[in-house]
């Protein structure tokens, strides 16, 4: 007789042998601390000696981009930093460009948790979601969980249900952010983060870049898809369809399926990319940075993915959204009853694409391309929700030094007493 355990169940487990190891973890060290207290008299000690003052954790390569510009500020100001990572070929890894920077890949999925879980730092900077929910769970040596955004201005209430919950600090855009946290936090009677308004450091960087780079030269017209994942998203809901009737524009296309496809929807992606292999028409993007893709590109399709924002307010380029019938169940939205900010964004960004029109999906791109009617709506969307731009890197790193200052002054001050 073979024994099953389902996903959620053996996450549970996992997460209670964890939990019980922590617990051991934490009481020897406690005993060790409180006897070499005893032993030195009664002086301070150097306990915190191994704290590691500020970590970066990422759980896959593809955000090194959105660190990048902060690890890069970090460095000018002589302020080391830990990046702790969950992919063995992050190019954080092998970056030999600032000398203040420690990359370290600590494991893939359960691994990863395992070290972080028993972390000791004194402030841990992530865009991943889910702190405290399952796997990761907050160390006890790590005093400030901050998180940063991966995606663009995309609304706080489109993580998976209690995504944010359990951070200290969130660093936000725009005012809509701000919001949704705020109106969670009094549904669920949390305790209230700290949220500051810094900007977007990834997208400063790539706006930089595209003030450098030369005029696209004439080519042919071409067309990125690029989704998001899960039953929303554009090839779960049209799948082949989609496709098809895309490279029956006779335009040359591109398709960037989500990073998280690969793992999440592997079977559905496998099957569509043997349906549609590559071709001198078809392409399968799975860059890392996203920006060579989309700079070469004439029109984006997308869903509910924070590549629209990059696509309207970096290059300033018209896109056909598939953001219809969006099932808030598993999101953090489905909590609250007041409109999605994404639900009123998208439609000023471009035209929407449904069943009644995919099938029409050429006239469509020819009329969005030709058609200026969006993009002063692009211009007044991007003003309200990107706060601070060109200076994302600045503000963040002021922010984690300040705090970092401010959380050791306090530990200071309570050895001293």
């Amino acid at each position: 007789m073979r024994l099953y355990i389902d996903p959620g169940t053996g996450s549970m487990l996992f997460a209670i042998v964890i939990g019980l190891i922590g617990v051991l973890i934490y009481f020897l060290k406690s005993l060790i601390v409180k006897l070499r207290f005893i032993i030195s008299g009664g002086k301070k000690t150097q306990s915190d000696a191994n704290t590691i003052p500020l970590v970066i954790f990422s759980d896959d390569k593809r955000y090194w981009p959105v660190f990048l510009p902060i690890v890069r500020e970090l460095d000018a100001r002589g302020f080391d930093v830990v990046y702790m990572t969950a992919s063995g070929d992050d190019p954080a890894l092998t970056c030999k460009d600032y000398p203040h920077l420690s990359a370290q890949f600590i494991g893939e999925g359960n691994r990863a948790f395992a070290k972080l879980n028993f972390l000791k730092a004194t402030i841990v900077l992530s865009t991943t979601p889910g702190l405290d929910v399952y796997q990761w769970k907050r160390s006890k040596y790590v005093k400030y969980y901050v998180h940063t955004w991966h995606s663009t201005m995309i609304s706080a209430t489109l993580y998976e249900t209690f995504g944010l919950d359990y951070y200290d600090a969130v660093l936000t855009s725009g005012i809509h952010q701000q919001d949704d946290i705020r109106a969670l936090e009094k549904l669920r009677d949390l305790p209230a983060k700290e949220l500051v308004r810094v900007g977007l450091p990834f997208m400063d960087d790539k706006a930089a870049l595209l003030a450098q780079k030369p005029t696209t030269p004439p080519h042919e017209r071409t067309i990125i898809l690029a989704p998001s994942w899960g039953p929303n998203s554009i090839l779960n809901r049209f799948g082949g369809r989609m496709i098809r009737n895309l490279l029956d524009t006779g335009y040359h296309i591109i398709v960037r399926p989500h990073p998280q496809s690969y793992t999440s929807e592997k079977d559905m992606l496998d099957a569509l990319m043997a349906e549609f292999p590559e071709s001198s028409q078809l392409e399968w993007n799975n860059e890392v940075d996203n920006f060579a893709v989309l700079s070469r590109s004439d029109l984006l399709i997308s869903d509910f993915s924070g590549v629209l924002y990059e696509y309207a307010f970096i290059f300033d380029k018209p896109l056909i959204c598939a953001f219809t019938n969006f099932d808030r169940s598993k999101y953090d939205a489905w909590w609250l009853d007041t409109p999605l900010w994404i639900e009123e964004c998208i439609p000023q960004l471009g035209d929407i694409l449904n069943e009644e029109n995919i099938d029409n999906i050429k006239s469509m791109i020819d009329e969005a391309i030709t058609n200026e009617q969006y993009a002063e709506r692009r211009r007044k969307i991007r003003e309200e929700t990107w706060a601070f731009p060109g200076e994302g890197a600045k503000r963040t790193v002021d922010y984690l030094l300040n705090k970092y200052k401010e959380l050791t002054k306090n530990v200071e001050q309570k050895e001293t007493q």
